[in-house]
C-alpha cells in the first residue's frame, strides 16, 4: 500500500509534472535573484537555495507538488544579519533554522494549524495575490509600449493554449522569448536583474567561531526564520490541499522544511520555505506529484549551468505575464460575493488580514493579526451570559437559571444579574445550560454565594457538569457551599 502510494506521488503524472516543473524553474530564476538582492547577498545564494530547497523537499516533504525555494518573507528577515555580520553567519543561521524547524516538526507543530480560521486563510490568499501583482508593477514603470505588448501576448497565449495543452505558460515563455530575440524587441530581460554564474554549489562549513557569542547572534534570526517559514509553508500546504482535493502530512512537511534548510545552509544557500505563488503555478500547469518539485529544482540548475547564456535573454514581460496569471488564479473571487452573506465578523477579519499583509508586505504578520482579531470577536460572541430569575409563590425560594459560557470575559455581566435584597430563604443557581471555564468564573460564583449567605440565604448550585464541578471544588474558597449536581 505504501509502495503504491509512493509510486503514485512520483510517477502518477509524469508528463504533467515534468512540464509544470520546467515552467516553475523558469519563473524561479527572477524571483530568486530579486530575493537575493533584498537580503543583500549575491544572486547565486538565492539560486542555490531555490535549487537545494526544491530538490530536498521533493524527497522529504509532506505535500507533493508544493514548491519550496528562497522567498521574500524570509529574505526580509535576513537583511540586518547579513549587513552586520556577513554571509558566513547567514549560512550558519540557515542551518540553525533547519534544526529548529526539524524540532518543531518532531514536536507536532502542525496541530496548531486548526487555530487559523477560514476567514484568515482567505485573507492570506487574497493578500498574496495582491502582493504578487504589486511586485510586477515596477516592471511597467518607465518602460516603452513593447513591454505591454509582450505581457499582453503572453497572457493571450496562456489563456488560449489550455484549449490545446496544459503547458500553456511554458509555451508562452518560449514563444515570447524567441519572438523577442528575432525581432530585437526592446524589453528588460532576466540578465538585467543580476549576473548568473555557471557553477554548481559546493559543500561548505560556515567559517564562524563556534561559541556562545555566535549562538546569541544567529539564534534570534534563526527562530524568526523558522517560525515564519513554517507558517508560510503550512498555510501553502493547506491551500494546495484545497486546490488538488488531496491531503498532506503537515508535520512531515515541517520536518522536511527543516532538513531542506539544513542541507541548503551547507551548500551556500539562504533559508527558504514553501512559495505559494510558485506552488500555484505548478498546480495550474498540471503538476500533482513530487516529480514536479524535483524537476523544478533540477531544471533550475540545468538552466544555470547549460543554458545560462540563453536564460539571461528571457524577457521579463513574459514572466510578468505568468505571474499575473498566477494572481488571477490565486485570488478568491467568490470571497467578494460572499462579503455580505457571511457573518460581519468574518468579513472584517478577512479584510483586515488583507490590509495588514499588503501594508506590511509580511504574510505572517497579517496572519497573526487576523488570528488575534478572530479570537477577540470569538470571545466577544461567547461572553454573553443570560440569567433568568424565577420566584415561587411563597417568595422563599428563588431560582436563577444561567445560560452561556462563564469565563473571564463574561463574569462582570454574570455578577451584575443577581439581586441580593430579596431576602429569600433558599436560592438555587442552575448551571445546566452553562460551563465554568476558569478561575475568574469560580471566583465570581464564590462571591455571589457569599453575598447571598451574608443576607441569610441558603445557596444550592445545581446542574454543574463534571468538569465545572471539578474546577469549582479545586478552586473555591467557600467550603460551606452546598453543591447538588444533576446527571448529564
Amino acid at each position: 500500500m505504501a509502495t503504491a502510494k509512493l509510486n503514485k506521488q512520483w510517477f502518477g503524472n509524469i508528463r504533467g509534472d515534468i512540464l509544470s516543473g520546467i515552467v516553475v524553474a523558469l519563473a524561479l530564476i527572477p524571483e530568486a535573484i530579486a530575493f537575493s538582492i533584498i537580503a543583500g547577498v549575491d544572486p547565486m545564494v538565492g539560486l542555490y537555495a531555490s535549487f537545494s530547497m526544491a530538490v530536498v523537499i521533493a524527497i522529504v516533504g509532506g505535500r507533493p507538488a508544493m514548491i519550496s525555494a528562497a522567498t521574500g518573507a524570509m529574505a526580509l528577515l535576513m537583511v540586518t544579519l547579513v549587513k552586520d555580520h556577513g554571509l558566513q553567519y547567514l549560512f550558519a543561521t540557515t542551518i540553525l533554522t533547519g534544526v529548529l524547524q526539524l524540532l518543531f516538526g518532531i514536536l507536532g507543530i502542525a496541530r496548531f494549524m486548526k487555530f487559523i480560521p477560514r476567514s484568515v486563510m482567505i485573507g492570506f490568499v487574497n493578500a498574496l495575490a495582491i502582493l504578487i501583482f504589486m511586485a510586477q508593477v515596477p516592471h511597467f514603470i518607465g518602460i516603452n509600449i513593447s513591454t505591454y505588448i509582450v505581457v499582453g501576448l503572453t497572457l493571450a497565449i496562456i489563456y488560449l493554449f489550455p484549449l490545446i495543452t496544459k503547458a500553456a505558460p511554458l509555451v508562452a515563455i518560449l514563444a515570447v522569448t524567441i519572438m523577442s530575440m528575432f525581432l530585437h524587441i526592446d524589453v528588460r530581460t532576466i540578465g538585467d536583474l543580476g549576473e548568473i554564474q555557471q557553477a554548481l554549489p559546493s559543500f561548505l562549513i560556515p567559517n564562524i567561531p563556534l561559541n556562545l557569542e555566535t549562538l546569541q547572534i544567529i539564534f534570534p534570526t534563526a527562530l524568526a526564520l523558522s517560525i515564519v517559514g513554517l507558517l508560510e509553508s503550512l498555510l501553502t500546504a493547506s491551500i494546495v490541499d484545497d486546490m488538488t482535493d488531496t491531503g498532506s502530512n503537515k508535520n512531515k512537511e515541517a520536518r522536511g522544511q527543516g532538513i531542506a534548510n539544513i542541507v541548503t545552509g551547507f551548500f551556500g544557500g539562504m533559508a527558504g520555505c514553501a512559495m505559494i505563488g510558485q506552488s500555484v503555478i505548478n498546480v495550474k500547469s498540471g503538476g500533482r506529484g513530487r516529480l514536479s518539485t524535483l524537476v523544478a529544482g533540477i531544471f533550475l540548475m540545468f538552466l544555470i549551468l547549460v543554458l545560462g547564456d540563453w536564460v539571461v535573454k528571457i524577457p521579463m514581460p513574459a514572466l510578468v505575464g505568468v505571474m499575473i496569471m498566477v494572481c488571477i488564479g490565486t485570488f478568491d473571487w467568490s470571497s467578494l460575493r460572499s462579503l455580505t452573506r457571511v457573518p460581519l465578523s468574518d468579513s472584517i477579519v478577512m479584510v483586515v488580514t488583507v490590509i495588514a499583509v499588503v501594508a506590511t508586505h509580511n504574510l505572517p504578520i497579517g496572519v497573526f493579526i487576523g488570528i488575534l482579531l478572530s479570537a477577540i470577536f470569538f470571545v466577544a460572541k461567547i461572553s454573553k451570559v443570560k440569567v433568568e430569575k424565577k420566584t415561587d409563590t411563597t417568595a422563599e425560594h428563588i431560582r436563577y437559571t444561567i445560560t452561556g459560557q462563564l469565563f473571564f470575559a463574561s463574569v462582570t455581566e454574570f455578577m451584575n444579574s443577581f439581586f441580593y435584597e430579596d431576602m429569600a430563604k433558599q436560592v438555587t443557581l442552575d448551571f445546566t445550560n452553562t460551563h465554568v471555564w476558569d478561575d475568574s468564573a469560580v471566583a465570581a460564583i464564590d462571591k455571589i454565594v457569599l453575598k447571598f449567605k451574608e443576607k441569610g440565604s441558603s445557596v444550592t448550585l445545581e446542574g454543574l457538569n463534571k468538569d465545572s464541578q471539578a474546577l469549582l471544588h479545586k478552586l473555591t474558597t467557600n467550603d460551606s457551599t452546598h453543591v447538588n449536581v444533576s446527571n448529564h
